[in-house]
């Protein structure tokens, strides 16, 4: 039967040792990134939401504009310049 060499065991300790801080450290970095991706698209939806609200005001507002001017509420035709 062979004798263990301690040195070996040694180096195996170690490089057994770097693997699992680099593996607690992946792992760190991959919840990071989960965080930060979820927070990403939690912004996105906040900005979609806030865009569709303005291009609703925007048509709300061109058709209060348009329905008082000469062309009766058609939409799409705007009234002459005013130095017309």
């Amino acid at each position: 039967m062979p004798i263990p060499d301690p040195n070996l065991e040694f180096q195996f300790d170690r490089r057994f040792a770097e693997l699992e801080t680099r593996v607690a450290f992946q792992e760190h970095t991959l919840s990071e990134m989960s965080d930060a991706l979820a927070e990403s698209r939690a912004e996105n939806g906040r900005t979609q939401h806030l865009l569709q609200r303005a291009l609703e005001d925007l048509k709300q507002l061109r058709a209060l504009l348009y329905s008082d001017g000469p062309s009766g509420g058609e939409p799409g035709i705007e009234p002459p310049p005013p130095h017309y």
